[in-house]
């Protein structure tokens, strides 16, 4: 990419920002060395890593915990000299970053809304570094001063300071205090001269007191003097502290060395510190101007939907502290910037002052950033091409120095970019053809924008030239688009309008920004017929164009107020069938309990039926046997009678109530008569009307008759099912017997089947007044003939239990005798 077209693009400025959003130098100093891509791999890679960074951020608040000192490339510079310690403060300082790295990996590895497959890889990238930090945490506190247990010989040789300064302090403490002493003292302190303790003496005492001087004061009233007493002591003192300066440089020598010895581990580590803080400002910087990942474009086509600038962003503006223009809007208005194939050529008109330039400087300055790694501030389905080469002649190109006029200056860059273009390229060309004669500027500058785009590149010009606008309208492969203005008040709404060829309105911006009106008159007067006439075609143009949009954005505004009314009425409908649907669902449970509840009941009253039974045949053998007088018939009707009537309660429970059928909406009236063959439309089932009451009817669906509202019913298609006979009442159905009751073969059964089998034979038998059954078992095992045997021991209905004689199957056989 050319330096002259980032700097024209201001593309610096973009990566100053997002190097602003770095948390540490090195992540800063890379960010500053970004430049565009050219590769559509290593493209597609570094919008990736981006959109997986602001996908980390967006999930996890507070993004990474990397922090590190603004000196950490002078720390690590002094890292690198031999048999040289770091300073106890910068071996402090690499500990904390190194370990803010390891909690930023960990972060990476544990974080929620992922997978983020890039952050995993370069945070797995990093070395671990927990015992350096360790130990660098014990030995050095967190003000930067090594600590006493930093070693056994650091400890005692500072035990024995301390022991030596409060001598020494005591000893010097006793010239303060005594009486033939302190009265030579010019202050009664202790102080501290070329790293000894001396006495502040009046030098008209100087032999009073015998020691040696140090100095003396500004003025010569005052001596420093140590006593000869506390030569000694501060002698040793001395000595002590340079056995402790060289003990404290042992162990950050040590400590340094700990980090030097893994020297390629921390250049891995630095690189891993580096991308991930890289990764994490691209996606902070997206995040705060409300980018996206542009789509690469797999043929031709160059579509920014609702670009903004950047750098007119208050998110932007405010890192760099550049103060916005007072007529400025507070935010840049979005603007379509589209070039769809066979388009490669896009000449963009309009008023001045209207936006071109700065859509031409968005348009270039977004392709950058997205070859950057960079999300771009514009619309999702933004589609951008990959290109080898960007060239932007932006600007006026004038230099004295360089005998350049503005003319030859914009030609002397549109020759440049003939020579350095490769494909695929995108040119952007400001008022091209100006400066120079406007028949010759505009034919000029319409060769230009031809060449280059029958070359293979993207062209975007910006012009007032009415040839090149007829070009950008009539040529195959380009396209014109014009800026719109309000009609009564001529400023600028930056929206660009493709299609139209728009117009300069340069008398109507003049008189706009003030200009004198007789000088605008002036103007107006000297313009040719032909020249007013096409005004006065352009401007009726605008106001058909303008007239259309209205009509269109009506058409839009009521296909949207119908597309809402159907989505309102397909809502109602679901909720309607929801409703339904939920009817459904509880008239079934409603009906289910029942039926369940209504089994319970029936079993229950078979159950005291059989007890009921089982007691009277007890009975009526007792009287048999006490020559009593028999049970009358009597006594078995009202057992009956008894049971018939509570099957008929259970029934009359099972009934439908009227009402409790779900709601439904209204539908067309039937005429619905008895026998009809109707679907319920409340529950989906299609069942006979049985009888009508009122709004109500009884329908019969599958042998249960069911009282549900008339308007409920619909005609059912379909062939009917033959009619049931209406029964209000539940029925009890008892398989008929299979084979005689005088016998049952159970041979090849397993011991549960066959008792069931008995016990059902056995009630048929009884039902039927049966009183000799032979149950035929084989012999085999044995197994199934006991079973049987003690299965009808215990039968409260059953007399008497034997084999069968031998000349009727002896043992094979089992014969139970049943009681009357």
């Amino acid at each position: 990419m050319h330096a002259g077209t980032q700097t024209a693009l201001e593309f610096d400025r973009v990566v100053e920002v997002v190097a602003s959003h770095a948390l540490t130098p090195l992540g800063a100093d890379a960010l500053s060395q970004m430049r565009p891509l050219t590769d559509r791999r290593a493209v597609q890679t570094a919008l990736a890593h981006t959109t997986e960074g602001v996908r980390f951020l967006a999930a996890n608040e507070g993004g990474l915990p990397l922090e590190a000192p603004r000196d950490l490339a002078a720390i690590l510079s002094r890292l690198a000299i031999e048999a040289h310690p770091l300073a106890a403060i910068d071996l402090r300082k690499l500990a904390d970053f190194l370990q803010s790295l390891e909690r930023s990996c960990q972060a990476v590895r544990t974080a929620g809304g992922g997978p983020y497959p890039a952050l995993t890889a370069i945070a797995n990238g990093s070395a671990g570094w927990t015992w350096e930090c360790e130990d660098v945490a014990r030995k050095i506190d967190a003000g930067g001063e090594v600590n006493d247990d930093a070693s056994p010989e650091l400890k005692t040789i500072r035990g024995r300071l301390r022991k030596q300064r409060n001598r020494l302090r005591g000893n010097l403490e006793s010239f303060l205090r005594g009486r033939e002493t302190a009265k030579y003292l010019q202050e009664r302190v202790v102080t501290e001269r070329n790293g000894r303790f001396v006495l502040v003496v009046r030098s008209e005492h100087r032999a009073a007191i015998p020691g040696i001087v140090h100095g003396s004061s500004t003025s010569g009233a005052s001596l420093f003097l140590e006593p000869l007493s506390t030569v000694d002591l501060n002698n040793e003192i001395v000595a002590l502290e340079q056995h402790e300066e060289e003990e404290v440089r042992r162990v950050l020598m040590g400590l340094s060395s700990g980090f030097r010895r893994r020297a390629a581990d921390l250049r891995r580590t630095l690189t891993a510190a580096t991308d991930l803080d890289t990764v994490q400002a691209r996606a902070a910087f997206s995040t705060a101007i409300g980018a996206v990942e542009p789509t690469l474009a797999a043929d031709e086509t160059f579509e920014l939907r609702a670009a903004r600038h950047p750098l007119l962003m208050t998110a932007v503006t405010s890192r760099l502290e550049t103060p916005p223009r007072a007529d400025a809007p507070d935010e840049p208005v979005p603007v379509d910037i589209v070039m769809r194939p066979p388009d490669r050529a896009l000449i963009v008109t309009g008023p001045n002052t209207g936006g071109k330039t700065v859509a031409l400087k968005t348009a270039g300055l977004l392709v950058l950033m997205a070859q950057a790694g960079l999300h771009v501030p514009a619309a999702e389905g933004s589609v951008l091409p990959v290109f080898r080469s960007v060239f932007a002649d932006i600007g006026d190109e004038q230099s004295i120095a360089a005998n350049l006029s503005t003319f030859s200056g914009h030609l002397s860059n549109i020759v440049a970019m003939d020579r350095r273009l490769a494909l695929p390229g995108l040119v952007l060309l400001d008022e091209v053809g100006a400066g120079t004669d406007p028949v010759e500027g505009g034919a000029l500058g319409c060769a230009v924008v031809e060449h280059f785009r029958a070359r293979g590149a993207h062209v975007v010009a910006t012009t007032h030239d009415d040839v090149l606008k007829s070009y950008g309208a009539t040529t195959a492969g380009a396209a014109v688009a014009a800026f719109g203005f309000d009609p009564e008040t001529f400023a600028p709404t930056y929206r660009l309008i493709y299609g139209s060829a728009g117009r300069s309105l340069a008398l109507e911006i003049a008189g706009r920004l003030g200009l004198a009106p007789e000088i605008i008159a002036a103007a107006a007067a000297r313009r040719s017929a032909r020249e007013a006439q096409l005004a006065e075609h352009l401007a009726r143009i605008d106001a058909d164009r303008r007239k259309l949009d209205e009509r269109r954005e009506e058409l839009a505004e009521r296909d949207r107020s119908l597309t809402a009314r159907a989505a309102e009425m397909a809502g109602l409908e679901r909720e309607l069938d929801e409703r339904e649907a939920a009817g459904r669902k509880q008239l079934e449970q409603s009906l289910g309990e029942r039926l369940r509840s209504a089994r319970g009941e029936i079993d229950a009253i078979v159950g005291g039926l059989r007890e009921r039974v089982a007691a009277l045949e007890r009975e009526a053998a007792g009287r048999i046997d006490n020559r009593e007088r028999a049970l009358s018939t009597g006594d078995s009707g009202a057992l009956r009678a008894e049971a018939q009537s509570a099957l008929e309660e259970v029934a009359r429970k099972m009934e439908v109530p009227a009402g409790e059928a779900p709601p439904t909406p209204a539908a067309p009236s039937l005429d619905v008569e008895v026998g009809a063959w109707v679907t319920v439309s409340t529950l989906g089932v299609d069942g006979a009307v049985r009888s009508l009451h009122g709004a109500d009817a009884d329908v019969e669906v599958n042998g249960k008759r069911l009282r549900v509202p008339l308007a409920s019913l619909r005609a059912a298609s379909g062939r009917p099912r033959p009619p049931r006979r209406p029964d209000s009442r539940v029925a009890i159905h008892v398989e008929e017997p299979v084979g005689p009751l005088e016998e049952l073969n159970v041979i090849g059964c397993r011991v549960d089947e066959a008792l069931s089998r008995v016990e059902k034979h056995l009630d048929h038998a009884l039902m039927s007044e049966t009183r000799t059954v032979r149950f035929v078992h084989g012999h085999g095992t044995g197994q199934l003939r006991r079973s049987i045997k003690r299965f009808l021991d215990t039968h409260p209905c059953v007399r008497r239990v034997s084999a069968a004689p031998p000349e009727d199957g002896g043992g094979a056989v089992t014969i139970a005798e049943l009681k009357e």
